[in-house]
This record gives structure tokens, C-alpha cells and sequence, in this order.
């Protein structure tokens, strides 16, 4: 299996893309794992929010394969644990999922279109974070999945 994070933008924050690279390093030990960027909409002056999700959401959609198993990072997706998130990324491994896509949506969310593709869609906490600190959350906690599946120390339950 391979596990992809879509994003829209990028991440331009030092402090928060140094910490991103890094969780994305020690993935490498155990699955392959990328990040994707797409394009912001562009002349987002202009647009009304529903305009921008749906040139967001093109962009997104566009990336996808019918054979993606999609997981929206979304306020509005189930919460689980850590422990509860690593049974999550493992059953999908166990059910022969080849590519696992988790998507995080531009400052307005994401279109109807992207909704009605996703396979699933989790919320990482009921508070707000930033598009970009998600990435950072999200990656720490795939990281934290993988040391969990590998019963190895980094996790404290």
C-alpha cells in the first residue's frame, strides 16, 4: 500500500514544514508516503468561497485514481485515538487498499463533488488548526500509526 496526503498549497511556514519533512523521513521506514500539492485557486479576490472549493476541488479530484480510497481530513469526520487511528490504517492495509489518499482542504473546505468521492472522512480534533498545521498533526500521527503496528516504544497508551 501507498499513503498520499493531498493538500492545496504549500506549506510555507519553516518551523511547520521542517517538522512535516521530518515525520515524513521516519515514514519512509515503513510505507511509502508522499505529499501531494495542488494549486491554490487562483484570483481568489474574485471568487465567492463556493467558486474557490469548487476550482479547489477540480484540482483535487484530478489527482485521483478510481481505485483511491479517499479519507477526507475533515472537522466534520469521526474521531478516534491513536490507537483506534493505527487499527484504521491497518485494516485498510489488510483489506488490499493499494492507494490510501488523505485529502486536506483549501480555507473553505472542500466542494460537493470532493465530498460525494471520499471514501471516509476523519476530523483530527474538534478545535481549528491551520491547513498548514494539520499536515504537521497528520503526519505525526501516521508516524505515531506505524510505531504502534511495529509495537515499538514511541507510543505511551
Amino acid at each position: 500500500m501507498k499513503i498520499t496526503l493531498t493538500v492545496v498549497g504549500r506549506t510555507a511556514t519553516g518551523y511547520l514544514k521542517q517538522g512535516i519533512d521530518e515525520y515524513v523521513k521516519r515514514l519512509s521506514h515503513y510505507i511509502g508516503f508522499d505529499i501531494l500539492c495542488v494549486g491554490d485557486a487562483k484570483n481568489t479576490k474574485s471568487l465567492t468561497e463556493a467558486q474557490q472549493k469548487v476550482a479547489e476541488g477540480k484540482s483535487i479530484l484530478a489527482t485521483l485514481d478510481k481505485s483511491d480510497y479517499v479519507v477526507l481530513l475533515d472537522e466534520h469526520g469521526k474521531e478516534m485515538r491513536s490507537m483506534g487511528f493505527a487499527a484504521y490504517i491497518q485494516k485498510r492495509m489488510l483489506g488490499g487498499t493499494r492507494r490510501l489518499v488523505f485529502v486536506v482542504g483549501g480555507p473553505y473546505g472542500f466542494s460537493p463533488d470532493v465530498y460525494s468521492r471520499a471514501n471516509d472522512k476523519i476530523s483530527l480534533s474538534k478545535m481549528t488548526l491551520s491547513h498548514e498545521m494539520v499536515r504537521l498533526v497528520f503526519t505525526e500521527q501516521l508516524y505515531r500509526a506505524f510505531t504502534i503496528l511495529n509495537h515499538e516504544p514511541y507510543h505511551h497508551e
